[in-house]
């Protein structure tokens, strides 16, 4: 029905800058919130940073000032923006998204596969 899509990862060094993006495909009418989340090595899954659908944007205390969420929906995609990224942002990154399926209301939400992310100090 509906599929998620992460891409954007992989290796660099500490510093260094990558963009990871979620897209939607499918039965897609609008992606009304996303939820990035960071699996780091033998821990669990944590919020790193969300959109809703009226733009408003949250962030971990960790990631203010270096990390930034947005969205293109024309596109179906959302854009985590990582900057200053540091060996402890290490970890596979995933989406979990509410998606409009149509404009009666109904939704659907999900993850997708996830993508990894290697910061190199």
């Amino acid at each position: 029905q509906v599929q998620l899509v992460e891409s954007g990862g992989g290796l660099v060094q500490a510093g260094g800058s990558l963009r990871l993006a979620c897209a939607a495909s499918g039965r897609v009418f609008k992606i009304n919130s996303v939820d990035w989340y960071q699996q780091a090595p033998g821990k669990q899954r944590e919020l790193v940073a969300g959109i809703t659908n009226g733009d408003r944007t949250t962030y971990t205390d960790s990631v203010k000032g270096r990390f930034t969420i947005s969205r293109d929906n024309a596109k179906h995609m959302v854009y985590l923006q990582m900057n200053s990224l540091k060996p402890e942002d290490t970890g596979v990154y995933s989406c979990n998204a509410e998606v409009a399926t149509g404009t009666d209301g109904e939704t659907w939400n999900g993850w997708g596969q996830g993508t990894q992310v290697t910061v190199s100090s």
